[in-house]
């Protein structure tokens, strides 16, 4: 299956959807992706991961370094995580670090 990574800005927030395997041929595009929702300078980052089948340790590297980029004060929400890629977040302890839902509902 291919993977795409697809961004949005709305008002003070990123939205990234992740659709199909995220593995190391593909990490560098979601980079990329993390890299233009930085420049928005967003006061929170919301990655839709409903449609995301398989995660490599590629992939928790470039959700390790959208942490970093986006820095202290930018809340990260992973939403709708399926149960082999939450296994992978919670393994590394990464769920710690961002706020982990099954849907994201704007306040």
């Amino acid at each position: 299956m291919s993977f795409t990574s697809d961004l949005k800005v709305k008002d003070s927030a990123a939205f990234i959807t992740l659709a199909g395997e995220l593995d190391a041929s593909v990490a560098g595009q979601f980079k990329e992706t993390v890299e233009q929702a930085a420049s928005a300078r967003p006061s929170k980052l919301v990655i839709y991961m409903d449609k995301l089948d398989y995660m490599a340790s590629a992939g928790l590297r470039v959700l390790i370094f959208a942490k970093q980029k986006m820095g202290v004060g930018v809340s990260i929400y992973l939403i709708g995580c399926q149960e082999l890629v939450k296994g992978t977040l919670e393994m590394s302890g990464f769920h710690q670090s961002v706020y982990m839902q099954d849907i994201y509902a704007e306040a």
